[in-house]
């Protein structure tokens, strides 16, 4: 036994796949690097994972970590000498119904979106590649040929040799006991063996994060879940080169595994472990194993396996893992400690995401940012509601039974709801209000005609919400329509320095008189857009930010750590105590003028301004914006005063055409006008000028900012991709993103954003057209255009300005 070392730049705590897999690539970077592991390598989870390997997601990133994981697997054992188990031996995936196959051919567009080759097979080229399987009720399958399978601790230990083959470090019966934090800094990690110096921690302690991280103030919602899997003795006539099977319909999963089969699955009615903590010395541990829970997933397997009947089972491994709330894992940076990384809640797709994952952590830990935008991983997209433990347990109970379940487009959670709620949640469900969930927060999706369930039926075609959607589409095109957006998320900088600071944090200029709104990005280092979102100055030294609800931990988190440490200003959340009422429409001016003596007129209230007016009788800060293309106006107040100011605005509006109106409307009016949504159009991987927003930046201007440098030099040198409208006309066509856009029957990138414009009467979507030679405006307007959707080809008009304008005397048909 080597002694342990006194410093290391990084510590690594955890020796499952995912911690194996960061400190087999900090070596690699060429980072000082030691693993600490309190038994031995793999003894938490990571030895009895399945260790089925998939890469699709719908997300771009997540996939290409993942596809990133399989090169690394086809190498590992070559660089190493050690076996892995790994086979590229293909995925197969099964659809049942109608429902399912159109699923499936929507994923399989998803895939040629992202680079990867999904083959649609009939029930009997399925059975060609799985011969063992009963195909009575498949409708048809999807194949993906890199897919492939591993043995969970022969892949780790191989990436654990290959750190050390790099100068990695790896201790195991090395117990983590503390860290030293001195004033928010960490200085070392404390052990059962000693003290190490070390300037940044990654925890990869699967599902013992939570309590570890929660010890120094960090959130990582994940709980414990009982996951179950058999082993069969060897079946006769067993393929060696058996693909991996997925059964959604069927709720399960398989492999083949030393002549025999593997076989797990989903069920809906999971049952939570470790409700009171994990017990002390649970490692090489499972569970009892559970025959009648698992009973209803065998019956549904032996109806696709018949041979199952007969098979003699080996083991019915049930082995607790971590999952999380949204069914993805969770990484990078903890906002509330620097320097202090997680990887960790990997959902049972641990083995899938170990390569990608250890790499992302590690160029995370070394260049203080991911290689890519990973904000759907991103430990950041959590919030104060994921810090109650029941709350994330009930949700996660949710998500994992709905692991194998139809991926509905706009579905909503029921669980732990509701639970962060506008004082106007009551009266607007009164009134029809079908409500979605974001961070916690309960708000308004779209309102039942009455007669009409309050309530979302999903569907792959255009659900039961859509005509209700169009009526307040139309009432803000042509009347008015008042959306309750509370849940937004507000900020107050106020200090001597807060302009300074916001100057060189924000891309767009910032340093105006008092009562002006400024819509900004905010960028990093190489010019991606890391926030989007509005600021309004109060007075010399305070302003005041608005940004979504979903980003309030992450853009919070950015303008608070790009504070210049000189700089004497202080950020505070205020989010719960402020309600916002978003006034919109040609009749809002009018509306708002019935309801305040204030002078709301062009002239005495211009856009891109803010101001305080009185609704009765409460204080409201005004801010002349939109997000549909109409007149209006965000109004923010306190809390307390919601009730009283919505009832005077309906009051004053009833003359004027006034209706409720959701989020859902907001979206059709969004993409009509061609505003940009941070997550989806915009975000780290894109700049202002790929994404048409080169107008929001103030390079003419002599001021500095972070990300200025990137900009100026890809203005010099011309984009490679730029974000481009395009319109369906056939009303039956259903773009929801991620469709495959062909430029001159080329593939050239996918649709972020899709929707519907009842104004427009079109189908809508947005998306980056990419080329290696440059992509000008020229580019765009000389190519003929299709759309991928769910497998078949459409056409579609590349759209060069909005699809909707109101100073146009004609929307463009």
């Amino acid at each position: 036994m080597k002694d342990l070392p006194v410093c290391s730049k990084v510590v690594i705590i955890g020796g499952g796949i995912v911690g194996c897999s960061t400190a087999y690539h900090l070596a690699k970077l060429g980072v000082e690097t030691i693993l600490l592991e309190r038994q031995k390598l793999t003894s938490g989870t990571t030895f009895h994972a399945a260790g089925l390997v998939g890469q699709l997601r719908s997300n771009a990133n997540i996939t290409q970590l993942l596809g990133y994981s399989v090169d690394l697997y086809n190498n590992i054992e070559a660089e190493t000498g050690l076996g892995t188990g790994w086979k590229m031996n293909g995925g197969l995936r099964l659809a049942c119904t109608n429902e399912r196959w159109t699923e499936v051919k929507r994923q399989a567009t998803t895939a040629r979106s992202f680079g990867l080759e999904m083959q649609l097979l009939t029930p009997r080229e399925a059975l060609d590649l799985w011969p063992l399987m009963n195909i009575d009720d498949v409708v048809g399958a999807a194949f993906m040929p890199t897919d492939g399978q591993a043995n969970p601790s022969d892949i780790t230990m191989a990436l654990a040799k290959g750190a050390r083959m790099s100068g990695a470090q790896i201790f195991e019966d090395t117990k983590v006991l503390d860290l030293d934090v001195q004033n928010g800094v960490i200085t070392a990690v404390i052990t059962n063996k000693g003290r190490i110096e070390c300037e940044k921690v990654v925890l990869c302690a699967g599902q013992w994060s939570r309590d570890f991280a929660a010890r120094f103030g960090v959130n990582v919602p994940l709980v414990s879940m009982e996951h179950q899997f058999m082993v069969t003795e060897p079946i006769k006539g067993m393929p060696t080169n058996l693909p991996t099977l997925r059964d959604p319909d069927r709720l399960t999963y398989y492999k083949e595994e030393v002549g025999g089969l593997v076989m797990g699955g989903y069920e809906a009615n999971p049952i939570p472990w470790a409700v009171n903590g994990i017990p002390k010395g649970f490692h090489y541990s499972l569970l009892d194993s559970n025959f009648d829970h698992f009973e209803p997933l065998m019956e549904l397997a032996l109806g696709r396996v018949p041979a199952l009947e007969n098979a003699g089972i080996r083991t019915l491994t049930n082995g607790p893992e971590s999952f999380t709330p949204d069914g993805n894992f969770i990484i990078g940076e903890a906002p509330e400690l620097r320097n202090f990384f997680v990887g960790a809640g990997f959902n049972a797709f641990g083995i899938a995401a170990g390569g990608g994952a250890g790499m992302a952590l590690a160029e995370w830990v070394k260049n203080g940012a991911p290689p890519y935008d990973l904000w759907a991983a991103d430990i950041r997209r959590f919030g104060q509601v994921h810090r109650d433990t029941n709350w994330v347990r009930t949700r996660t109970v949710e998500a994992y039974g709905k692991h194998y379940t139809m991926d509905w487009p706009h579905e909503e959670h029921s669980s732990a709801r509701p639970t962060l709620a506008s004082p106007l949640y009551e009266t607007l469900k009164s009134q029809g209000a079908c409500f979605g969930e974001k961070m916690g927060w309960e708000r308004p999706n779209w309102f039942a005609a009455k007669g009409q369930e309050a309530r979302d039926i999903y569907a792959f075609g255009r659900q039961n919400w859509f005509d209700a959607v169009g009526r307040e589409h139309k009432a803000v095109r042509e009347a008015a329509a008042l959306f309750d957006q509370t849940s937004f998320a507000k900020f107050s900088l106020k200090g001597p320095d807060a302009a300074a600071a916001l100057s060189w944090i924000a891309s767009n200029d910032v340093d105006k008189p008092a009562g002006t709104l400024i819509y900004t990005q905010m960028l990093n280092d190489q010019g991606g857009i890391e926030c989007d979102l509005t600021v309004v100055r109060l007075a010399i030294d305070e302003f005041y930010i608005v940004t979504g609800t979903g980003f309030a931990t992450h853009d919070f988190d950015w303008i608070k750590r790009n504070i210049p440490a000189e700089m004497n200003c202080e950020l505070i959340n205020i989010t719960q105590t402020r309600a916002v009422l978003s006034l919109m429409g040609p009749r809002a001016r009018k509306v708002l003028g019935a309801a305040t003596t204030d002078d709301v007129s062009n002239d005495g209230f211009s856009f891109g301004t803010a101001r305080e007016i009185t609704i009765a009788g409460c204080p409201v800060l005004a801010l002349r914006i939109t997000y549909v293309g109409e007149l209006g106006w965000e109004l923010h107040l306190p809390i307390e005063h919601a009730r009283a100011v919505y009832g005077a605005l309906m009051f004053a509006g009833a003359e004027f055409g006034l209706v409720n109106a959701g989020y859902r409307a907001i979206e059709s009016c969004r993409l009509e006008k061609g505003y940009r949504a941070w997550g989806a159009d915009i975000g780290p991987d894109h700049t202002p000028d790929e994404a048409g927003l080169g107008w929001a930046v103030k390079i003419r201007k002599n001021i500095p900012f972070k990300g200025r440098e990137a900009v100026v030099a890809q203005r010099a040198e011309g984009v490679k991709k730029r974000l481009a409208c395009f319109s369906v006309n056939d009303p039956d066509v259903v773009l929801l993103g991620r469709e495959t856009i062909y430029r001159n029957g080329e593939r050239v990138g996918w649709l972020t954003s899709g929707g519907y414009g009842y104004t427009c009467e079109k189908s809508i979507g947005y998306g980056y057209v990419r080329c290696e030679g440059g992509v000008d405006k020229t580019y765009l307007e000389t190519g003929e255009y299709e759309l991928e959707v769910a497998t078949d080809r459409v056409k579609c008009t590349y759209e060069p300005v909005a699809l909707y304008d109101p100073k146009m005397t004609r929307v463009k048909a």
